[in-house]
């Protein structure tokens, strides 16, 4: 038998030659879509160098390859089977011209094309996110700490978008589903669904006052209902902060604008105030001399605001002897902060011990006295000897 005749015969309505094309398209597909992803992103890559910031051309290939992959190998799928005739369903005398394998094949296929662009599509967005925060890195540090609340934000919301309009496009392709009709009819019942998600929405709109209004960004420490951290993100629902005890506390952006925030980061300085109890053999003088010189050493301070020092005697207890002393440190950071007040807590142990001063101590003097009775011999009058 020749190869020609060989190729022409038929087995479940397609020739031998129908099946070896299909497959000779299969396997080169197969073998060749990483091939294939890699050109299409260096051409795209090429394209577009002169926006990328920095970004490198590895970095997008590590993005593009899996999607491109898929999406390659849906293309080659469709030309392999393309080549192949489906009989028709002698069922349907209305659809004779498309048998129902073929549809099914082609709505399947349509399913996985959408869901490959889709796909593609979320990985240039977070593309596009790596550059942008890399040209927000050669910006000024406020520009920094904004971009890295918002770049992150503005990328799950178009991601979001994407995946909407990838579900809306494949009912209406692929399921036939009169989108337009779909969304108006939404309007009805979109009422009982902002009542059951009326949270979320709240949520929702406070991410986007928080982003109009910025009483804070990524970075900045605050304290709102109590709890105190740093921003680590402002997401749809919520904001992520990390606290002092390094836990990552989840707050509704609700909370974030409806309840008092204070701002830590943004304050001008950092008050520290304390109360030295001295002695009462701590001296007028001693005191006096303690006071002084301790204003005079902060006044000079480099750090310390000169204007709001504070040196003052506030109280006479039984224990001791109070010196208030009170000043504001201009600092960015909070190690900063405890780095100052460590130098100026033993700049004062200097300043105590050079003028003889002692602090007091929560122990008890008992001083013992005489008894004259004792002393000169006689007992008291009522006492046994």
């Amino acid at each position: 038998m020749k190869i020609q005749q060989l190729l022409n015969q038929h087995f479940f309505g397609n020739t031998l030659g129908q099946y070896l094309v299909s497959g000779i398209i299969l396997l080169l597909g197969f073998g060749l879509r990483r091939l294939l992803s890699r050109i299409v992103s260096k051409v795209f890559y090429r394209v577009i160098k002169r926006y990328t910031a920095g970004v490198t051309e590895q970095e997008l290939n590590d993005l593009l390859i899996q999607p491109l992959s898929v999406l390659l190998f849906l293309f080659t799928l469709f030309l392999a089977f393309n080549v192949l005739d489906y009989p028709a369903d002698v069922t349907d005398n209305l659809a004779r011209s498309t048998p129902w394998p073929k549809k099914l094949a082609f709505a399947l296929y349509q399913i996985g094309v959408i869901s490959a662009l889709a796909w593609v599509m979320l990985r240039l967005i977070d593309f596009a996110e790596l550059v942008y925060r890399r040209r927000a890195e050669l910006l000024t540090a406020s520009n920094t700490r904004l971009d890295a609340q918002f770049i992150p934000f503005a990328k799950d919301f178009v991601k979001v978008i994407i995946l909407i309009f990838a579900f809306l496009v494949m009912l209406g392709q692929v399921f036939g589903v009169n989108v337009t009709a779909l969304i108006g009819g939404l309007g009805i019942g979109g009422l009982a669904v902002a009542f059951a998600a009326k949270e979320s929405l709240e949520n929702l709109i406070a991410s986007f006052t928080i982003f109009l209004d910025r009483p804070f960004q990524v970075g900045d420490l605050v304290t709102v209902g109590g709890i105190t951290g740093t921003v680590e993100k402002v997401g749809f629902r919520s904001t992520r902060l990390r606290t002092a005890e390094k836990s990552y506390v989840t707050v509704p952006n609700k909370s974030m604008i409806d309840k008092p925030l204070d701002n830590l980061s943004l304050r001008t300085a950092r008050r520290v105030s304390f109360t030295l109890n001295f002695s009462h053999d701590t001296t007028r003088e001693q005191l006096l001399a303690i006071a002084r010189e301790l204003h005079d050493y902060l006044r000079r301070h480099e750090r310390v605001i000169p204007e709001e020092v504070q040196t003052k005697l506030t109280g006479l207890t039984q224990s001791g002897r109070d010196l208030t002393v009170q000043y504001f440190v201009q600092v960015a950071t909070y190690d900063e902060y405890l780095d100052i007040k460590e130098e100026v807590n033993y700049r004062i142990l200097e300043i105590v011990e050079a003028h003889g001063g002692s602090f007091a101590t929560n122990t008890t003097v008992v001083r013992m006295l005489a008894d004259p009775g004792i002393s000169s011999g006689t007992a008291p009058s009522g006492s046994v000897l």
